[in-house]
């Protein structure tokens, strides 16, 4: 087996984690609302649960969504639902350092449940095991599978790392109520707008 196309993979693998997406948004308010210590389970929880998630995918669950349109469907249109709800959560988040009603930040396993509801994620593993795992390699089916997994979980913690950081860049200027709400509110429509491809491709 060769690895010519690590290069070509790796580089998918970081303009897709950090280009804004679902997780990068929830990082940067995440981190804007709750601190970058606060938010480290969150950035592991995403790394490591994606990194599953692609693995899974490559071993045949990507087969089973060919195999069976319709799931693909339920499960884009759970994805919707579930981020419009977390959309409102985001808006209506307490000032930074003062969590009101509960709230916090994701958990480690929140985080990584949560890429399987991610329609970007979704995409970004479906993408990379057809064109780098098991459908591009003669190679064994666990061996590529894992080896794309294990490209993305190390190139997505410090992309992912990055928007967390953004956030509490801005946790001062936050301080203000009336910021503080603007902010979240522009996040929060940020997520919303996140699918609209998804809804494209459903028409």
């Amino acid at each position: 087996m060769t690895f010519d196309f690590l290069p070509a993979l790796i580089t998918f693998a970081f303009v897709s984690s950090i280009t804004p997406g679902p997780n990068n948004l929830m990082l940067m308010a995440s981190g804007a609302n709750y601190g970058f210590r606060r938010s480290l389970p969150h950035m592991a929880g995403i790394s490591l649960g994606h990194g599953f998630m692609v693995f899974i995918l490559g071993l045949g669950l990507l087969q089973i969504f060919k195999t069976f349109p319709m799931l693909k469907l339920i499960l884009t249109v759970i994805c919707s639902v579930y981020l419009v709800y977390l959309s409102y959560k985001i808006a209506t988040a307490s000032a930074p350092g003062k969590p009101k009603d509960g709230a916090r930040p994701f958990t480690f396993l929140q985080a990584a449940a949560f890429q399987w509801v991610n329609p970007k994620a979704i995409y970004m593993g479906i993408t990379a095991q057809t064109n780098y795992g098991p459908e591009a390699s003669t190679a064994p089916l666990w061996m590529t599978s894992l080896l794309v997994a294990v490209a993305f979980s190390c190139t997505n913690l410090p992309s992912v790392s990055t928007w967390a950081w953004m956030g509490t860049q801005i946790r001062r200027w936050l301080q203000s109520p009336a910021r503080l709400r603007a902010f979240n509110l522009t996040m929060a429509a940020l997520l919303i707008l996140t699918l609209v491809p998804v809804i494209k491709g459903l028409l």
